[in-house]
């Protein structure tokens, strides 16, 4: 019935690929939300802290910052200490990702839905 089809023929595989995919993938939601990564500017003296995932779960600002008249400094280092942590969280998931695409058998670069 499914000759033509090659290697896709048998339903029952791909169905069993498939769900062993879906697995993978919450396995892997669920490991991006335990990794951490950490962000800085100011030569470390503002710190982000974000799951692989991009939430971000702390910041440490390095107190001798804090002057009344560097307010617009102070806040560009916590902005840029942010967005270092989100692009290392958004490297780390990409990273996580390919490593399972790769493991699944699937194309490099393929795109899953997360």
């Amino acid at each position: 019935m499914f000759k033509g089809l090659g290697g896709l023929g048998d339903m029952g595989k791909m169905m069993k690929a498939a769900q062993e995919m879906q697995t993978k993938m919450g396995e892997l939601q669920e490991q991006l939300a335990s990794i951490t990564v950490e962000g800085e500017s100011g030569a470390g003296m503002v710190k982000a802290t974000a799951t692989a995932k991009g939430e971000l779960t702390a910041l440490n600002i390095d107190p001798s910052i804090f002057n009344a008249d560097d307010k617009e400094m102070v806040e560009d280092l916590i902005l840029a200490a942010i967005k270092d942590a989100q692009s290392k969280a958004r490297d780390r998931s990409e990273e996580e990702t390919r490593k399972l695409t790769e493991g699944l058998g699937l194309p490099a670069g393929m795109n899953l839905p997360f």
